[in-house]
């Protein structure tokens, strides 16, 4: 009993020496974790690097001194490099396709001065357009001599006949003209031919002949109803269809018998 109450009174010391005990292990720790940090802090500073003259590299290479191109300017002259822009002065021309656009846009009601001045350039494109085509088409037709005139009209005495187109305009041709013309030149088969459309031109104007570019020579005698003058005319159409179409060569003689009948024929018309 006695054994039994020395043991339970060492145990009770032994606890109360671990609990006087604890707050002593506490205090080490907290100065174990404050001394940790005092080192991991010293541990981090860095330390400065000092340096001294001998430590500094002198760049010892030649520089070499470079100078601009006096005309270095003259390759920056593109409208690229310009950053400065200046409005354009209005000309005279400039001036009137406003005030015409002024009127457009007061008669039409455009709805912005823009609109107005596309529709007045518009309008002034196809205007000159349309001259243009008027002048081609006007020397086209001197040229192709559709009122037997040349490029200068009234004003030029020169002429241009082109054979395939006389027949066409056969109303409108001076063959009187032209005969004297083949004659000084001595084209005798282009003077037949001119004597024979001389001849229809006189018989439409009488009204003896309808005249019509499609007709046949056999059409124009059908319609002439003078005996003698149809025989006249179907002689002259053998004539004529042998010289020019038979490409036949007249000697003198025959040429000068064939023009006699064409002129006294043609003044009993």
């Amino acid at each position: 009993m006695l054994s039994f109450s020395i043991n339970c009174l060492k145990k009770a010391n032994a606890l109360l020496c671990l609990f006087l005990l604890l707050p002593l292990m506490g205090y080490g720790v907290e100065d174990s974790l404050v001394v940790a940090k005092t080192h991991t802090t010293e541990t981090q500073t860095p330390k400065k690097t000092v340096f001294q003259e001998k430590d500094i590299l002198v760049d010892t290479d030649t520089i070499e001194a470079r100078a601009f191109d006096a005309k270095f300017k003259s390759k920056y002259t593109d409208e690229a490099f310009t950053y400065e822009f200046k409005s354009k002065e209005k000309n005279a021309w400039d001036r009137f396709k406003e005030w015409l656009a002024g009127i457009f846009q007061r008669l039409f009601n455009f709805a912005s001065n823009e609109s107005s001045m596309n529709f007045v350039e518009i309008l002034l494109k196809s205007i000159a357009v349309l001259i243009v085509v008027y002048v081609i088409y006007m020397i086209a037709k001197a040229i192709l001599n559709k009122d037997g005139q040349w490029v200068f009209g009234k004003n030029s005495d020169k002429k241009i006949i082109h054979h395939e187109d006389i027949e066409k305009n056969i109303k409108n041709i001076d063959f009187e003209k032209l005969i004297q013309q083949t004659l000084k030149s001595g084209e005798k088969r282009l003077t037949i031919r001119y004597y024979y459309l001389w001849l229809l031109q006189k018989m439409s104007e009488k009204e003896i002949i309808e005249w019509d570019l499609e007709k046949t020579n056999s059409d124009y005698a059908y319609e002439i109803k003078n005996p003698k003058l149809k025989e006249d005319f179907a002689y002259f159409s053998h004539l004529y269809n042998y010289i020019w179409y038979g490409e036949f060569e007249l000697d003198d003689m025959t040429f000068e018998k064939a023009k006699n009948s064409f002129d006294i024929t043609l003044k009993t018309i």
